[in-house]
């Protein structure tokens, strides 16, 4: 770390997780006390109800998956501390009428707001009633009711629970959407020659392949409206090329990437796509319309590559670049003017860039050479004042960073000792807290959908 006070802007990034940085550290050794505090101080106190039951008694288990669900939702969102279910009084409100705010805000649950409601299976459908009550406020409690119905199913359950704590994410976190609806699109290894894209639940549940092609594919990523992926595969002509999959049509669909190609990115509006190609004779960085028929070239160094596009604006792009020799990460204006290197050594790759524009996630070995103590881990750079914080220590090679639509969150890859076959997907807050495991080993390169 190049000092020991992070500037505003990391502040905020930070902020975002409202989850108090390296909270087991003592406050004495803490590098980051006034953030530590202020994180801790804006974390709002929660409450999830198991919900009462009710309708057919067939329905217990996807009660179960619905309360599990719900729980864990709001536990992963980053801006809740969330009572345990210890903690909790022991009666079950289905209703406002039924429910005792002055238990739930009073110790050992000191909830400020409490989601609870009911939940039954009739007539082969799910009916969730879903409140959520502001336990210190004694006159107005409701913040709102939802009412779902949806065909009974273990997997309806987990979706009507996505929806509910999505629904209170955004009320309580400042007006930013939840993610518990987003997906997750990855590399599934299954040999040498064999590597398809899959799709997951931003929690890792419903894993699946969507391609089927028997090759080599690399690099997925969504559209803004989720209704395609481009992605590299090896063409046994035109070696690694660029491709794009209908995910509505669920086969692939005309896209002019050229021989040589891959490592796309969509812009946020999805008019355009970025994508390094050779067919110049040199990679270098090529921006075109959504089927490949109109393209440019906006680099001309010859190792240009890995384009990200800043979504606040898509008006700059992000890139790597082995123009001062080792990969080093560069950002530029859309058409290639105004080129500004961002790291000052090492070897960078992948880089990501945040929802809301300040920031760029990026894999980063800061001390790679023969001999030297470095690993390659994930760091997040403020793009106005070239700070850095890194996220990940000691877990093997880490890469393939991806922002949530939220930007609380963080995707990429770890692989174990840097074997690519121990490659798994993991999870973490922005600031590098919380960290958990969405797949075994044989997954690589995850890109989180835009919502």
């Amino acid at each position: 770390m190049r000092s020991l006070h992070l500037p505003p802007g990391l502040q905020r990034l930070a902020a975002l997780t409202c989850f108090a940085l390296f909270a087991s550290v003592a406050v004495a050794q803490d590098p980051f006390p006034q953030l530590h505090q202020d994180l801790s101080n804006s974390r709002i106190r929660i409450a999830a109800a198991d919900f009462k039951a009710g309708g057919d008694a067939s329905a217990g288990a996807q009660k179960h998956t619905f309360d599990t669900v719900l729980f864990s939702d709001l536990q992963n969102a980053g801006i809740f501390d969330l009572v345990s279910k210890s903690m909790q009084p022991p009666a079950t409100p289905g209703y406002p009428a039924e429910i005792n705010l002055a238990q739930w805000s009073a110790a050992p649950a000191s909830a400020s707001m409490v989601a609870f409601g009911n939940f039954a299976v009739q007539g082969g459908r799910i009916i969730v009633n879903g409140f959520l009550d502001d336990a210190k406020n004694t006159q107005f409690p409701q913040v709102f009711a939802k009412q779902y119905n949806e065909a009974a199913s273990d997997d309806s359950a987990r979706q009507i629970a996505h929806r509910f704590a999505d629904e209170i994410i955004l009320r309580l976190g400042g007006g930013v959407n939840g993610i518990a609806e987003s997906k997750i699109y990855y590399i599934k290894i299954g040999g040498a020659n064999d590597k398809e894209i899959w799709e997951m639940d931003y929690d890792g549940a419903n894993q699946h392949a969507i391609t089927h092609l028997g090759t080599i594919s690399m690099s997925p990523r969504v559209s803004p409206d989720n209704s395609r992926l481009a992605f590299s595969a090896l063409d046994a002509r035109a070696g690694f090329t660029v491709k794009m999959y209908s995910l509505l049509l669920g086969r692939s669909v005309a896209f002019n990437g050229g021989s040589n190609s891959g490592a796309p990115a969509w812009a946020s509006d999805g008019s355009q796509i970025a994508f390094s190609s050779s067919r110049s004779g040199h990679p270098e960085i090529w921006v075109s319309d959504t089927e490949g028929r109109i393209a440019h070239q906006v680099t001309n160094f010859g190792s240009d590559t890995s384009p990200t596009w800043n979504p606040k604006t898509n008006s700059q792009i992000a890139f790597i670049s082995g123009r001062s020799h080792l990969p080093q990460l560069y950002i530029m204006e859309s058409d290639g003017s105004g080129v500004s290197r961002m790291t000052d050594g090492g070897y960078a790759s992948s880089p990501s860039w945040s929802p809301n524009g300040q920031f760029i996630a990026f894999a980063w070995d800061r001390k790679y050479g023969p001999g030297a103590p470095g690993g390659q881990d994930i760091y997040v750079m403020e793009v106005s004042t070239k700070r850095w914080i890194q996220l990940t220590h000691d877990e093997g090679r880490c890469d393939f960073p991806t922002w949530s639509p939220d930007g609380r969150h963080i995707a990429y890859a770890s692989s174990a000792g840097g074997r690519a076959a121990n490659s798994r997907i993991m999870t973490m807050l922005v600031d590098g807290t919380q960290k958990h495991a969405l797949t075994g080993a044989g997954a690589d390169m995850p890109n989180w959908s835009w919502k």
